[in-house]
Protein backbone atom coordinates (compact mmCIF):
# COMPACT_ATOMS: atom_id res chain seq x y z
CA UNK A 1 0.00 0.00 0.00
CA UNK A 2 1.27 3.55 -0.16
CA UNK A 3 2.10 6.12 2.56
CA UNK A 4 -1.19 7.76 3.52
CA UNK A 5 0.62 11.02 4.29
CA UNK A 6 1.51 11.43 0.43
CA UNK A 7 -1.60 10.76 -0.47
CA UNK A 8 -2.68 13.61 1.55
CA UNK A 9 -0.05 15.80 0.75
CA UNK A 10 0.21 15.13 -3.31
CA UNK A 11 -3.50 13.68 -3.93
CA UNK A 12 -3.00 14.57 -7.59
CA UNK A 13 0.27 12.88 -8.25
CA UNK A 14 -1.95 9.88 -6.95
CA UNK A 15 -4.82 10.61 -9.36
CA UNK A 16 -1.91 10.67 -12.24
CA UNK A 17 -0.89 7.29 -11.13
CA UNK A 18 -4.50 5.83 -11.21
CA UNK A 19 -5.23 7.18 -14.56
CA UNK A 20 -1.85 6.51 -16.37
CA UNK A 21 -2.87 2.70 -15.27
CA UNK A 22 -5.84 2.52 -16.43
CA UNK A 23 -7.30 2.47 -12.85
CA UNK A 24 -10.01 3.88 -10.92
CA UNK A 25 -9.37 7.44 -10.24
CA UNK A 26 -12.27 7.94 -8.20
CA UNK A 27 -10.71 6.24 -5.43
CA UNK A 28 -8.37 8.66 -4.54
CA UNK A 29 -11.25 11.29 -3.29
CA UNK A 30 -13.17 8.40 -1.47
CA UNK A 31 -9.79 7.20 0.39
CA UNK A 32 -9.03 10.85 0.77
CA UNK A 33 -12.88 11.15 2.45
CA UNK A 34 -12.44 8.14 4.10
CA UNK A 35 -9.02 9.14 5.93
CA UNK A 36 -10.39 12.34 7.08
CA UNK A 37 -13.60 10.84 8.84
CA UNK A 38 -11.27 8.06 10.40
CA UNK A 39 -9.12 10.76 11.57
CA UNK A 40 -11.72 13.59 12.67
CA UNK A 41 -13.27 10.41 14.42
CA UNK A 42 -10.10 9.73 16.08
CA UNK A 43 -9.77 13.12 17.36
CA UNK A 44 -13.49 13.06 18.32
CA UNK A 45 -13.07 10.21 20.63
CA UNK A 46 -10.09 11.26 21.96
CA UNK A 47 -11.55 14.14 23.52
CA UNK A 48 -15.02 12.33 24.39
CA UNK A 49 -12.52 9.97 26.85
CA UNK A 50 -10.15 12.82 28.00
CA UNK A 51 -13.48 14.51 28.94
CA UNK A 52 -15.02 11.06 30.59
CA UNK A 53 -11.47 10.55 32.55
CA UNK A 54 -11.57 13.63 33.59
CA UNK A 55 -15.41 13.48 35.08
CA UNK A 56 -14.55 10.14 36.82
CA UNK A 57 -12.13 11.89 39.09
CA UNK A 58 -14.99 14.26 40.25
CA UNK A 59 -17.52 11.86 41.29
CA UNK A 60 -15.42 10.40 44.06
CA UNK A 61 -15.49 13.94 45.56
CA UNK A 62 -18.86 14.79 44.85
CA UNK A 63 -21.92 14.09 46.66
CA UNK A 64 -25.75 14.58 46.52
CA UNK A 65 -27.55 16.35 43.94
CA UNK A 66 -24.02 17.75 42.41
CA UNK A 67 -23.08 13.36 42.14
CA UNK A 68 -26.26 12.56 40.46
CA UNK A 69 -26.06 15.02 38.26
CA UNK A 70 -22.18 13.91 37.36
CA UNK A 71 -23.09 10.11 37.18
CA UNK A 72 -26.12 10.94 34.88
CA UNK A 73 -23.46 13.20 32.21
CA UNK A 74 -20.61 10.22 32.90
CA UNK A 75 -23.88 7.61 31.67
CA UNK A 76 -24.52 10.19 28.63
CA UNK A 77 -21.22 10.39 27.74
CA UNK A 78 -20.26 6.52 28.07
CA UNK A 79 -22.75 6.09 25.27
CA UNK A 80 -21.46 9.11 23.47
CA UNK A 81 -17.69 7.36 23.61
CA UNK A 82 -18.92 4.14 22.91
CA UNK A 83 -20.12 5.73 19.71
CA UNK A 84 -17.29 7.54 18.83
CA UNK A 85 -15.48 4.20 19.45
CA UNK A 86 -17.64 2.51 16.51
CA UNK A 87 -17.45 5.35 14.33
CA UNK A 88 -13.59 5.54 14.48
CA UNK A 89 -13.47 1.59 13.56
CA UNK A 90 -15.90 1.86 11.04
CA UNK A 91 -14.06 4.50 9.47
CA UNK A 92 -10.19 2.82 9.94
CA UNK A 93 -11.57 -0.12 8.74
CA UNK A 94 -12.92 1.60 5.02
CA UNK A 95 -10.21 3.45 4.71
CA UNK A 96 -7.83 0.48 5.18
CA UNK A 97 -10.05 -1.71 2.38
CA UNK A 98 -9.50 1.38 0.05
CA UNK A 99 -6.30 1.76 0.78
CA UNK A 100 -5.87 -1.83 0.00
CA UNK A 101 -7.84 -1.68 -3.77
CA UNK A 102 -4.77 1.16 -4.29
CA UNK A 103 -2.10 0.03 -6.65
CA UNK A 104 1.80 1.19 -6.04
CA UNK A 105 2.82 5.16 -7.49
CA UNK A 106 4.00 4.39 -11.29
CA UNK A 107 7.59 5.72 -11.17
CA UNK A 108 7.55 9.13 -13.23
CA UNK A 109 9.90 7.79 -16.23
CA UNK A 110 7.81 4.97 -17.20
CA UNK A 111 5.74 4.60 -20.62
CA UNK A 112 2.59 5.65 -20.66
CA UNK A 113 0.11 3.10 -22.04
CA UNK A 114 -1.14 -0.21 -22.50
CA UNK A 115 0.63 -3.22 -23.56
CA UNK A 116 2.02 -2.25 -26.95
CA UNK A 117 3.18 1.03 -25.27
CA UNK A 118 6.41 -0.48 -23.97
CA UNK A 119 9.74 1.28 -25.13
CA UNK A 120 12.70 -0.39 -26.21
CA UNK A 121 15.71 -0.33 -23.82
CA UNK A 122 18.13 -2.78 -25.57
CA UNK A 123 18.46 -5.74 -28.09
CA UNK A 124 21.36 -8.48 -27.75
CA UNK A 125 22.38 -11.61 -29.76
CA UNK A 126 21.17 -12.46 -33.28
CA UNK A 127 18.61 -13.60 -35.02
CA UNK A 128 19.21 -16.40 -36.80
CA UNK A 129 18.64 -16.53 -40.39
CA UNK A 130 17.57 -20.01 -41.03
CA UNK A 131 16.30 -19.52 -44.34
CA UNK A 132 19.95 -18.41 -45.51
CA UNK A 133 21.18 -22.31 -43.19
CA UNK A 134 18.62 -24.47 -45.63
CA UNK A 135 16.24 -25.64 -43.33
CA UNK A 136 12.47 -24.36 -41.95
CA UNK A 137 12.76 -24.24 -38.21
CA UNK A 138 10.75 -26.74 -35.99
CA UNK A 139 9.03 -25.14 -33.07
CA UNK A 140 9.39 -26.43 -29.89
CA UNK A 141 6.32 -28.75 -29.34
CA UNK A 142 7.93 -30.75 -32.53
CA UNK A 143 11.48 -30.64 -31.37
CA UNK A 144 10.95 -31.98 -28.13
CA UNK A 145 8.46 -34.76 -29.62
CA UNK A 146 11.77 -35.60 -31.30
CA UNK A 147 14.08 -35.26 -28.81
CA UNK A 148 11.83 -37.43 -26.67
CA UNK A 149 11.61 -34.60 -23.92
CA UNK A 150 8.09 -33.12 -23.86
CA UNK A 151 5.02 -35.18 -23.64
CA UNK A 152 1.62 -32.53 -23.47
CA UNK A 153 -0.67 -35.51 -24.51
CA UNK A 154 -0.30 -37.44 -21.81
CA UNK A 155 -0.05 -34.41 -19.53
CA UNK A 156 -3.62 -33.74 -20.79
CA UNK A 157 -5.28 -37.19 -20.58
CA UNK A 158 -3.31 -37.03 -16.31
CA UNK A 159 -4.27 -33.42 -15.69
CA UNK A 160 -6.11 -31.20 -18.50
CA UNK A 161 -5.30 -28.46 -21.39
CA UNK A 162 -2.03 -26.59 -20.51
CA UNK A 163 -0.14 -29.28 -18.13
CA UNK A 164 2.57 -31.60 -19.41
CA UNK A 165 5.65 -33.86 -18.65
CA UNK A 166 9.31 -33.39 -19.40
CA UNK A 167 10.77 -36.63 -19.94
CA UNK A 168 14.18 -37.93 -20.88
CA UNK A 169 16.88 -35.15 -21.84
CA UNK A 170 13.53 -32.80 -21.34
CA UNK A 171 13.58 -33.58 -17.48
CA UNK A 172 17.34 -33.68 -17.65
CA UNK A 173 17.14 -29.74 -19.32
CA UNK A 174 15.10 -28.38 -16.86
CA UNK A 175 17.44 -29.64 -14.11
CA UNK A 176 20.40 -28.35 -15.45
CA UNK A 177 18.82 -24.79 -15.80
CA UNK A 178 17.56 -24.94 -12.39
CA UNK A 179 21.18 -25.53 -10.98
CA UNK A 180 23.15 -23.47 -13.39
CA UNK A 181 20.89 -20.21 -12.32
CA UNK A 182 21.26 -21.32 -8.90
CA UNK A 183 24.88 -21.65 -9.27
CA UNK A 184 24.48 -17.84 -11.04
CA UNK A 185 22.61 -16.35 -8.18
CA UNK A 186 24.60 -17.94 -5.12
CA UNK A 187 27.23 -16.61 -7.31
CA UNK A 188 26.25 -12.92 -7.06
CA UNK A 189 25.74 -13.10 -3.60
CA UNK A 190 21.79 -14.55 -3.11
CA UNK A 191 21.06 -17.04 -0.46
CA UNK A 192 19.44 -20.10 -1.85
CA UNK A 193 15.91 -20.95 -1.07
CA UNK A 194 13.53 -23.48 -1.39
CA UNK A 195 10.19 -22.13 -0.74
CA UNK A 196 6.55 -23.25 0.08
CA UNK A 197 3.85 -23.63 -2.55
CA UNK A 198 1.50 -22.99 -0.67
CA UNK A 199 0.51 -19.50 1.35
CA UNK A 200 -1.76 -18.02 4.13
CA UNK A 201 -3.85 -15.18 2.87
CA UNK A 202 -2.39 -12.60 4.33
CA UNK A 203 0.71 -14.01 2.93
CA UNK A 204 -0.58 -13.99 -0.60
CA UNK A 205 -2.86 -10.36 -0.56
CA UNK A 206 0.61 -8.88 1.05
CA UNK A 207 2.37 -9.16 -1.77
CA UNK A 208 -0.13 -7.73 -3.73
CA UNK A 209 -1.71 -11.05 -5.86
CA UNK A 210 -5.12 -10.70 -4.58
CA UNK A 211 -6.22 -7.60 -6.22
CA UNK A 212 -6.17 -7.45 -10.23
CA UNK A 213 -4.26 -10.76 -10.50
CA UNK A 214 -6.86 -12.95 -8.15
CA UNK A 215 -8.63 -14.28 -11.43
CA UNK A 216 -5.80 -16.30 -11.66
CA UNK A 217 -4.64 -17.81 -8.45
CA UNK A 218 -5.88 -21.19 -7.44
CA UNK A 219 -7.44 -21.59 -3.73
CA UNK A 220 -7.95 -24.16 -1.80
CA UNK A 221 -11.03 -23.44 0.18
CA UNK A 222 -10.87 -26.29 2.82
CA UNK A 223 -7.74 -24.92 3.84
CA UNK A 224 -7.88 -21.49 2.65
CA UNK A 225 -4.64 -21.44 1.40
CA UNK A 226 -3.16 -20.46 -1.88
CA UNK A 227 -1.04 -21.67 -4.22
CA UNK A 228 1.66 -19.37 -5.20
CA UNK A 229 1.89 -18.31 -8.83
CA UNK A 230 5.43 -17.33 -8.20
CA UNK A 231 8.20 -17.89 -5.30
CA UNK A 232 8.11 -13.71 -5.10
CA UNK A 233 5.10 -14.38 -2.41
CA UNK A 234 6.54 -16.62 0.18
CA UNK A 235 9.77 -14.89 -0.29
CA UNK A 236 8.35 -11.58 0.78
CA UNK A 237 6.16 -12.99 3.10
CA UNK A 238 9.65 -14.13 4.66
CA UNK A 239 9.94 -11.23 6.66
CA UNK A 240 6.79 -10.60 7.62
CA UNK A 241 5.99 -8.80 10.76
CA UNK A 242 9.96 -8.12 11.45
CA UNK A 243 12.03 -5.27 11.93
CA UNK A 244 15.56 -5.73 9.78
CA UNK A 245 18.28 -3.89 11.27
CA UNK A 246 19.75 -1.37 8.51
CA UNK A 247 23.49 -3.22 8.60
CA UNK A 248 21.67 -6.55 7.49
CA UNK A 249 20.82 -4.93 4.15
CA UNK A 250 20.46 -5.59 1.47
CA UNK A 251 19.49 -9.31 1.86
CA UNK A 252 19.25 -11.08 -1.37
CA UNK A 253 17.16 -14.59 -1.95
CA UNK A 254 17.05 -16.87 -4.82
CA UNK A 255 13.87 -19.28 -4.47
CA UNK A 256 12.95 -22.48 -6.23
CA UNK A 257 9.61 -23.05 -6.58
CA UNK A 258 6.70 -24.74 -8.38
CA UNK A 259 4.26 -22.06 -9.41
CA UNK A 260 0.85 -21.79 -10.51
CA UNK A 261 -0.93 -20.04 -11.92
CA UNK A 262 -5.04 -20.65 -13.51
CA UNK A 263 -4.45 -18.26 -16.46
CA UNK A 264 -7.90 -17.61 -16.55
CA UNK A 265 -7.38 -14.51 -19.18
CA UNK A 266 -5.85 -16.76 -22.01
CA UNK A 267 -8.44 -18.51 -23.92
CA UNK A 268 -6.61 -19.17 -27.05
CA UNK A 269 -3.82 -17.82 -26.60
CA UNK A 270 -0.30 -20.14 -26.93
CA UNK A 271 -2.28 -23.39 -26.86
CA UNK A 272 0.12 -24.96 -28.56
CA UNK A 273 3.36 -26.58 -26.64
CA UNK A 274 4.46 -25.06 -22.94
CA UNK A 275 5.12 -21.69 -23.88
CA UNK A 276 1.70 -20.87 -21.34
CA UNK A 277 0.82 -23.56 -18.88
CA UNK A 278 -0.78 -23.92 -15.44
CA UNK A 279 2.35 -25.60 -13.72
CA UNK A 280 5.91 -24.87 -13.97
CA UNK A 281 9.30 -24.40 -12.46
CA UNK A 282 10.87 -20.67 -11.53
CA UNK A 283 13.86 -19.34 -10.16
CA UNK A 284 13.46 -16.13 -8.56
CA UNK A 285 15.67 -13.38 -7.22
CA UNK A 286 14.19 -11.38 -4.63
CA UNK A 287 15.99 -8.34 -2.72
CA UNK A 288 15.42 -6.21 -0.10
CA UNK A 289 16.54 -2.52 0.43
CA UNK A 290 16.24 0.85 1.76
CA UNK A 291 13.87 3.23 -0.25
CA UNK A 292 16.93 4.95 -1.63
CA UNK A 293 18.53 2.02 -2.65
CA UNK A 294 15.54 0.67 -4.83
CA UNK A 295 16.17 1.77 -8.25
CA UNK A 296 19.94 0.68 -8.42
CA UNK A 297 19.23 -2.89 -7.03
CA UNK A 298 16.30 -2.77 -9.67
CA UNK A 299 18.94 -2.13 -12.31
CA UNK A 300 21.21 -4.84 -11.02
CA UNK A 301 18.36 -7.08 -10.85
CA UNK A 302 18.06 -6.57 -14.83
CA UNK A 303 22.02 -7.20 -15.42
CA UNK A 304 21.83 -10.42 -13.67
CA UNK A 305 18.99 -11.70 -15.91
CA UNK A 306 20.67 -9.94 -19.07
CA UNK A 307 23.75 -12.41 -17.80
CA UNK A 308 21.93 -14.79 -17.97
CA UNK A 309 20.19 -14.72 -21.00
CA UNK A 310 23.48 -14.23 -22.77
CA UNK A 311 25.04 -16.74 -20.74
CA UNK A 312 22.14 -19.33 -22.62
CA UNK A 313 23.24 -17.70 -26.25
CA UNK A 314 19.71 -16.78 -27.08
CA UNK A 315 19.02 -13.09 -28.74
CA UNK A 316 16.90 -11.01 -26.48
CA UNK A 317 15.54 -7.15 -25.99
CA UNK A 318 14.97 -5.54 -22.80
CA UNK A 319 11.88 -3.22 -22.68
CA UNK A 320 10.34 -0.92 -20.28
CA UNK A 321 6.86 -2.02 -19.38
CA UNK A 322 3.95 0.66 -19.90
CA UNK A 323 2.13 2.09 -17.17
CA UNK A 324 -1.33 0.24 -17.61
CA UNK A 325 0.62 -3.41 -17.66
CA UNK A 326 2.11 -2.98 -14.97
CA UNK A 327 1.51 -5.19 -11.82
CA UNK A 328 -0.46 -3.52 -8.53
CA UNK A 329 2.47 -3.44 -6.91
CA UNK A 330 5.22 -2.68 -9.23
CA UNK A 331 6.33 0.98 -9.52
CA UNK A 332 8.67 -0.11 -12.52
CA UNK A 333 8.81 -2.90 -14.46
CA UNK A 334 11.52 -4.52 -17.04
CA UNK A 335 10.81 -7.14 -19.22
CA UNK A 336 13.67 -9.32 -21.19
CA UNK A 337 12.19 -10.85 -24.10
CA UNK A 338 13.59 -13.45 -26.33
CA UNK A 339 13.68 -14.29 -30.00
CA UNK A 340 11.27 -17.30 -30.79
CA UNK A 341 11.80 -18.19 -34.39
CA UNK A 342 9.01 -20.02 -35.17
CA UNK A 343 6.64 -17.24 -34.01
CA UNK A 344 8.23 -14.62 -35.36
CA UNK A 345 8.47 -12.54 -32.60
CA UNK A 346 10.19 -11.45 -29.25
CA UNK A 347 8.28 -13.02 -25.99
CA UNK A 348 8.72 -12.54 -22.16
CA UNK A 349 11.40 -14.60 -20.70
CA UNK A 350 12.18 -12.78 -17.45
CA UNK A 351 11.05 -9.57 -15.77
CA UNK A 352 12.07 -7.55 -12.73
CA UNK A 353 9.95 -5.32 -10.71
CA UNK A 354 10.37 -2.10 -7.93
CA UNK A 355 8.06 -2.28 -5.71
CA UNK A 356 9.06 0.61 -3.84
CA UNK A 357 7.71 0.55 -0.60
CA UNK A 358 4.40 -0.95 -1.49
CA UNK A 359 4.79 -4.65 -0.26
CA UNK A 360 6.24 -4.16 2.79
CA UNK A 361 3.36 -1.47 4.19
CA UNK A 362 1.53 -4.23 3.50
CA UNK A 363 3.23 -6.75 5.24
CA UNK A 364 4.64 -4.74 7.94
CA UNK A 365 8.07 -5.35 6.76
CA UNK A 366 10.21 -2.70 8.30
CA UNK A 367 14.14 -1.09 8.66
CA UNK A 368 15.77 0.41 12.03
CA UNK A 369 18.16 2.56 10.97
CA UNK A 370 19.53 4.99 14.39
CA UNK A 371 16.41 4.03 15.90
CA UNK A 372 15.09 4.91 13.48
CA UNK A 373 12.04 2.35 12.30
CA UNK A 374 10.26 2.51 8.37
CA UNK A 375 9.52 0.65 6.03
CA UNK A 376 11.58 -0.98 3.44
CA UNK A 377 11.79 -1.76 -0.46
CA UNK A 378 11.00 -5.02 -1.94
CA UNK A 379 12.59 -5.77 -5.44
CA UNK A 380 12.01 -9.16 -7.80
CA UNK A 381 13.46 -11.02 -10.93
CA UNK A 382 12.85 -14.04 -12.55
CA UNK A 383 16.31 -15.73 -13.21
CA UNK A 384 14.51 -18.15 -14.44
CA UNK A 385 11.08 -19.54 -15.89
CA UNK A 386 12.08 -23.35 -16.79
CA UNK A 387 9.29 -23.74 -19.57
CA UNK A 388 9.61 -20.98 -21.53
CA UNK A 389 13.36 -20.59 -21.30
CA UNK A 390 13.31 -24.56 -22.62
CA UNK A 391 11.53 -23.10 -25.56
CA UNK A 392 13.76 -20.68 -26.38
CA UNK A 393 16.62 -23.18 -26.42
CA UNK A 394 14.92 -25.78 -27.89
CA UNK A 395 14.17 -23.01 -31.29
CA UNK A 396 17.04 -21.05 -31.39
CA UNK A 397 20.45 -23.45 -30.92
CA UNK A 398 18.22 -26.28 -33.28
CA UNK A 399 19.98 -28.17 -36.06
CA UNK A 400 18.77 -29.20 -39.41
CA UNK A 401 18.76 -32.83 -38.39
CA UNK A 402 16.23 -32.48 -35.00
CA UNK A 403 18.99 -31.83 -32.66
CA UNK A 404 20.04 -29.35 -30.37
CA UNK A 405 23.53 -27.53 -29.35
CA UNK A 406 23.32 -26.91 -25.74
CA UNK A 407 24.66 -23.88 -24.60
CA UNK A 408 28.27 -23.94 -23.37
CA UNK A 409 26.54 -22.78 -19.60
CA UNK A 410 24.49 -26.24 -19.19
CA UNK A 411 26.93 -28.49 -20.17
CA UNK A 412 28.50 -29.22 -16.65
CA UNK A 413 25.07 -29.74 -15.77
CA UNK A 414 24.51 -32.36 -18.21
CA UNK A 415 27.49 -34.67 -18.08
CA UNK A 416 29.03 -32.55 -20.72
CA UNK A 417 26.82 -33.43 -23.46
CA UNK A 418 27.36 -30.61 -26.39
CA UNK A 419 24.38 -31.62 -27.85
CA UNK A 420 20.40 -33.30 -27.42
CA UNK A 421 20.03 -35.61 -29.81
CA UNK A 422 16.70 -37.04 -31.48
CA UNK A 423 15.63 -40.75 -29.96
CA UNK A 424 15.25 -43.39 -32.03
CA UNK A 425 11.42 -43.99 -32.35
Amino acid sequence: MIDLRLLREDPDRVRASQRARGEDVALVDSLLSADERRRSSGVRFDELRAEQKALGKLIPKASGDEKAELLKKAGELATAVKAADAERDAADAETQELLLQLSNLVHPDVPVGGEEDFVTLETHGTVRDFGAEGFEPKDHLELGQILGAIDVERGAKVSGSRFYFLTGVGALLELALVNAAIAQATAAGFTPMLTPALVRPQSMAGTGFLGQAAQDVYHLDKDDLYLVGTSEVPLAAYHMDEIIEADRLPLRYAGFSPCFRREAGSHGKDTRGIFRVHQFDKVEMFSYVTPEESQAEHQRLLEWEKQWLTSLELPFRVIDVASADLGSSAARKYDCEAWIPTQGKYRELTSTSDCTEFQSRRLQIRVREDKKVRPLATLNGTLCAVPRTIVAILENHQQADGSVRVPEVLRPYLGGRELLEPVAK
